[in-house]
């Protein structure tokens, strides 16, 4: 990922706007007003919504147009303090302790300090986030914390209420900086009051038509534009459907992808039910939809598009 060169944080929210266009990322007031507020008054902010709707990529922008390095902790279930946050490099500290024994040495106290110390420390998301760093703290983008559980959410207090953590054999290690700190989730689970209470919080929703239509063109500017508007108002028909998954901005820009790799303009009956696994991911939406169901929604799209002209 290219990182630009180093950008102060914006300073109102018209500001934070152009940020993220600068970015490629067309966003609300709403989003904007919260992203903002966030990075003025040092919060983490917590987003949830579906999954690719964009969560992510805010934190990918931020740390490419304000030129700051991203650091990003994937969650997972089981995920724990040795893989989010630091642990020692063991066989090395062996290593150390049979040379030492080799050499005759025998204080003990003295050797305890020369493996614990940081050039045996292997550092994790978590505590890289907190180190200094020449353009500017780092960009922690957290995501999917849904996917963790419970007990790991406890240890992320202390690192979000102070931006420090405590390391036994070393002390504390505190932030010289607080990191901009992203936080998201599907909300496959509910995540802990006591963590959301230390940041701002905004859902991001599926966009209407208009904002949908403005990310595809800049996203994928070489489909046509007939073929994007009939992109757009199949994948908003589709979002007012029954399916076990709706698909997301992510799904969309897929498949204007594909059907510009196929050499389409426009969309047709057979080409959509060819092309349905690059926007649905379950084979139960997909045979819901496929056939006459997918013609309709389509002459449906091509009424409105008409109508509208």
């Amino acid at each position: 990922m290219t990182v630009s060169p180093r950008r102060p944080l914006p300073s109102s929210i018209e500001d934070t706007i152009e940020v993220l266009k600068a970015g490629n990322y067309v966003a609300d007031r709403a989003l904007a007003t919260t992203l903002y507020l966030s990075l003025r008054l040092g919060r983490p902010l917590f987003l949830e919504g579906d999954a690719g709707v964009g969560k992510t990529e805010i934190a990918n922008v931020l740390s490419r147009v304000l030129g700051r390095r991203l650091v990003r902790l994937q969650c997972y279930e089981g995920l724990d303090v040795s893989a989010a946050v630091y642990e020692w490099n063991y066989p090395a500290q062996m290593v150390e302790i049979r040379l030492a024994e080799a050499e005759g040495v025998t204080d003990r106290n003295q050797l305890a300090k020369d493996i614990f110390s940081e050039r045996f420390l292997i550092k994790r998301p978590l505590l890289q986030a907190l180190e200094p760093d020449v353009a500017g703290a780092p960009v922690l983008l957290i995501d999917e914390l849904d996917r963790t559980d419970e007990p790991f959410e406890a240890y992320l207090l202390e690192v979000l209420a102070d931006f420090q953590l405590t390391i036994p054999e070393l002390g504390t290690v505190k932030a010289p900086a607080p990191p901009i700190v992203i936080i998201t989730s599907n909300r496959t689970r509910e995540i802990h009051d006591a963590l959301k209470r230390r940041c701002y919080y905004h859902w991001i929703g599926y966009p209407d038509a208009a904002r949908e239509l403005a990310i595809l063109r800049l996203k994928v500017p070489g489909a046509a534009e007939r073929l994007s508007q009939q992109i757009v108002g199949f994948v908003q028909s589709l979002r007012k459907q029954d399916l076990f998954k709706l698909p997301g901005i992510a799904e969309t820009l897929d498949w204007a992808s594909a059907l510009i790799q196929l050499d389409k303009l426009a969309l047709d009956p057979t080409t959509i039910n060819d092309t349905l696994g690059t926007l649905l991911k379950y084979q139960d939406d997909i045979a819901k939809i496929q056939g006459s169901e997918a013609s309709k929604l389509l002459d449906q799209v091509n009424r409105e598009l008409a109508a509208a002209r």
